[in-house]
């Protein structure tokens, strides 16, 4: 595909996943995988049509964002090459009317807010006349037929199930070119209006979709790429994550730009686009919108971790798995601001107000972990002494209406970033980044919910102004967290926990609000590790690699590398593989 048709396709300076494992690198990995064994994932349309040549009912279904018709095109060449036509059915025939449609999902879409709605409790079958479906089965009888689209395992016909998955990412690189469409509709929308209905509508009722066919899928295939594919067998695949979540698992990293955006992440990473304006985020390990890689014979296949908590959660979270299910808790993400600029001023919401308004479980509590800073690079947190909610809201409004800057010193504390330092954010709490930091955001996963009270009269990268959201800042902010108060509270205070010849245990407490906490280990040679039940969350966040082994596998991990240990490990242990002491940070429940 020449680079203007995968343009049409999606709007991103980021390379799509290549089909093999090539690049080995020395340094961070931004395609890291999981070597299943030889000869299980299978390369081309041309193979899956191999595959399915003897079937006379297949069904093919998948995730929204997949391109269905282009699918069919290249399956449908795929299998005039060995002389089957097959007839092909969408089910999208037996959806509701898209007037119906939006008619259910509105109520979950938050009205004209720009970015938040509310988590529904739809399912796919809302989508559907059951009726219709039942008619697409019974009129078409003649062999081979396969039905298509979201969805199509609705049909109530037996045939070979073949799911389509696609990652996050794509989804939205996708949607910002035009080229996908939300669930149920005719035409793509604004970007922005069509993330908002995907993560509040789309994502939640095809992830309890993917939840109940998990077990029926008799082929997986990796739909993210613009003219390949690669495939393999659902037993298999069942059998490679039955082992996975017994091992070290690292996600696939994704990158974006963004308004404050700065150089870290361009300079000290290997294998992304050079050519773009900044990297802002390092998606390092946000369950919802992150995927697992998997490694066969060099070819690669990426699946969402929503899979790997759908199949095994209780492993994974252990003792957690009867509070958080199948919503992994914990999130690492990596905010750059090297060179680039401050972040907003802003607060997260309660977990009362979380509920209520948005529908989640539970709230978005974040640490700031400087990983590495530059030229007196600050954080902003907490309010100064006798800040009233009266008198910073006028300021926030005189600001938005008049578009003047504020000194905003004048009401937010300001500290000196220190290198491995922990700055405590719990919900309700003025914070920000100032510029030259790289920040490591430990945080409950929840990942959407900052309201953005003052933005340095910013625009973002299309020039337009970022919304705020002063309302639902003031309706949510703490302002007890002022003065004094906010340097003995909210910056952690390390103390040691323990320690041998081999290497030290340092507690870094995090707020009482706050449901994880952060232990960071020195390691001069090896330790040993008990899970206790617990999933650890770990980022190699000084030193040049470590070796992880549990009791079915080892994996190396690289300088800034994050990666999950499930409770089911039990036991691991961490080697130093560099020539000095390395630091490893540990997040995990309470």
């Amino acid at each position: 595909m020449s680079v203007t048709q995968q343009e049409e396709i999606r709007n991103t300076q980021q390379y799509e996943l290549p089909v093999k494992k090539e690049n080995r690198s020395n340094g961070y990995d931004i395609y890291p995988t999981h070597n299943i064994g030889a000869g299980l994932i299978f390369e081309g349309y041309e193979s899956l049509a191999r595959e399915l040549a003897n079937s006379s009912h297949v069904k093919i279904d998948g995730y929204v964002g997949v391109l269905f018709e282009d699918l069919k095109q290249q399956l449908d060449s795929a299998f005039e090459k060995i002389d089957i036509r097959p007839k092909w059915v969408n089910v999208k025939d037996a959806m509701f009317p898209e007037e119906e449609i939006n008619d259910k999902v509105g109520p979950f879409l938050g009205g004209d807010d720009p970015v938040f709605g509310k988590l529904t409790c739809l399912e796919l079958i809302d989508f559907f006349n059951s009726d219709q479906l039942k008619t697409l089965a019974s009129e078409n009888t003649v062999e081979p037929i396969i039905f298509y689209g979201v969805g199509a395992s609705l049909i109530p016909v037996d045939g070979v199930n073949v799911y389509f998955e696609i990652s996050k990412n794509e989804i939205q690189f996708r949607s910002r070119a035009g080229s996908v469409l939300n669930l149920g509709s005719s035409k793509p929308a604004d970007p922005k209006v069509m993330y908002k209905r995907f993560y509040f509508v789309d994502w939640v009722v095809l992830n309890k979709h993917k939840k109940r066919v998990k077990n029926e899928i008799d082929l997986l295939v990796d739909g993210q790429r613009s003219q390949n594919i690669t495939w393999i067998k659902g037993n298999e695949w069942r059998k490679t994550l039955a082992k996975i979540v017994e091992e070290p698992i690292r996600v696939r990293p994704w990158f974006e730009p963004g308004a404050w955006g700065g150089t870290w992440i361009k300079d000290k990473i290997e294998g992304l686009e050079q050519d773009v304006v900044n990297y802002a985020w390092s998606f390092e390990l946000i369950v919802p919108e992150n995927g697992v890689i998997i490694e066969s014979s060099g070819l690669m296949l990426e699946y969402s971790f929503d899979f790997l908590m759908f199949m095994a959660g209780q492993k994974i979270l252990g003792t957690d798995y009867e509070e958080y299910g199948f919503e992994f808790p914990i999130r690492f993400d990596f905010l750059d601001t090297f060179d680039g600029g401050n972040l907003s001023i802003q607060c997260h919401p309660q977990l009362d107000y979380m509920k209520k308004n948005f529908g989640e479980n539970i709230t978005q509590e974040e640490t700031y972990y400087i990983l590495d800073c530059q030229n007196d690079a600050k954080v902003y947190l907490g309010f100064q002494e006798g800040v009233t909610p009266a008198a910073f809201q006028e300021a926030l409004e005189n600001s938005q209406k008049n578009k003047e800057t504020i000194k905003i010193e004048e009401y937010v504390q300001v500290f000196d970033a220190q290198k491995h330092g922990l700055y405590l954010i719990p919900p309700g709490t003025i914070h920000g980044s100032g510029t030259d930091n790289l920040v490591l955001e430990i945080s409950s996963t929840p990942y959407i919910y900052t309201f953005k009270m003052y933005d340095w009269l910013r625009l973002d990268l299309d020039g337009n102004p970022r919304p705020l959201n002063i309302e639902r800042g003031m309706d949510n902010l703490d302002f007890e967290r002022s003065g004094a108060s906010v340097k003995d509270e909210l910056i952690s205070k390390p103390y040691l926990l323990d320690q041998t010849e081999n290497w030290e245990l340092y507690h870094l407490p995090t707020h009482e609000k706050h449901l994880y906490d952060v232990h960071r280990y020195v390691v001069n040679s090896e330790v040993t590790i008990n899970t206790e039940g617990k999933a650890h969350v770990l980022s190699l966040v000084e030193g040049g690699q470590i070796r992880v082994t549990t009791k079915n596998n080892s994996m190396i991990f690289k300088y800034a590398e994050t990666f999950v240990i499930p409770a089911a490990a039990n036991q691991y242990v961490i080697e130093n593989l560099s020539q000095t002491p390395v630091l490893v940070v540990k997040a995990f429940i309470k």
